[in-house]
């Protein structure tokens, strides 16, 4: 069995994100991992560069320009995603974004499904759970506004591409591809920045979606991001490794109090109790793989 680890990054300094870490973190269980770095404006390069060295054998960095003119559902996102896919020579391709972050912990279990279903063809994919932090290191969101699982392993046949603004995946163009959950979680670190670094960071992701005089427009008067942590829930247990020195010396962090967790609407109180204690599921949550 052979394994792709597969990713894309622009800007990656600039804007904050923990893509050193992403590919770390589950390099170890990878056999090749492409990168699609996209010509950028700060040192991104250079940090890549810096862990090709420490594992030649594995990495594999192409360079590519974004074609700015495309501003339609975030397009440009899976267009770039899809090349870094197609020099995948893997059996499976592990997709990891470059706010995403495996902890080590969880690599056996992921290595031992991609193992036991190897030669399965009706599994076309396996979806990771998320904890989506928010603001801080210990601060989280399992549950809306974000997503509970994603497709982020895919089997390599040809027929499965990112689409969209490549949060997702689909066979043939068309439909969801057909997925196993996997007891494991994915760390999501997208809201994770100096609020200042991370209104800079929404701004330019936003440019994939609208134009210019609609991002000055939204843009003219936020100040703040970190500003609603209802629903959120503190976290009490351990980061991956290769996190353990940003968290120690991020002091920058927004961290809410208790009143500023709790939910307070009762129609929000209670949907979450029927969806926790009856249902065990989300209502109307979208899924974008199908789960045998």
């Amino acid at each position: 069995m052979k394994v792709s680890g597969f990713t894309i990054i622009r800007n990656g300094v600039k804007y904050h994100y923990y893509f050193e870490q992403a590919i770390l973190s589950i390099l170890p269980i990878c056999d090749e991992f492409v990168i699609n770095y996209g010509e950028s404006e700060d040192k991104t390069l250079e940090r890549l560069h810096k862990i090709k060295q420490k594992f030649p054998d594995k990495i594999k960095i192409i360079r590519t320009f974004w074609d700015e003119s495309l501003r339609e559902e975030g397009k440009i996102l899976s267009i770039q995603t899809n090349i870094a896919l197609e020099l995948c020579s893997g059996d499976w391709c592990f997709y990891i974004q470059a706010d995403e972050v495996v902890h080590e912990k969880y690599l056996p279990e992921i290595k031992k499904n991609l193992e036991k279903y190897l030669d399965d063809e009706r599994v076309e994919g396996f979806a990771l759970n998320y904890l989506h932090f928010y603001g801080s290191f210990f601060t989280y969101f399992d549950r809306r506004p974000f997503y509970r699982r994603e497709v982020r392993i895919i089997r390599n046949n040809g027929r499965i591409k990112s689409v969209r603004d490549a949060q997702g995946f689909r066979v043939d163009g068309k439909r969801k591809p057909r997925a196993k959950i996997i007891n494991a979680y994915i760390y999501h670190y997208g809201w994770v920045r100096p609020e200042k670094v991370m209104l800079e960071k929404m701004k330019n992701m936003d440019r994939y979606w609208h134009d210019d005089e609609w991002i000055s427009q939204r843009y003219r008067k936020i100040t703040r991001v970190f500003n609603n942590f209802e629903g959120a829930k503190f976290f009490y247990g351990e980061h991956p490794k290769v996190m353990q020195d940003i968290i120690a010396s991020a002091d920058w962090q927004v961290i809410p109090s208790p009143e500023d967790i709790k939910i307070k609407s009762p129609f929000k109180f209670l949907l979450n109790i029927i969806e926790d204690k009856i249902l065990k599921t989300q209502i109307f949550e979208h899924k974008n793989f199908k789960p045998i």
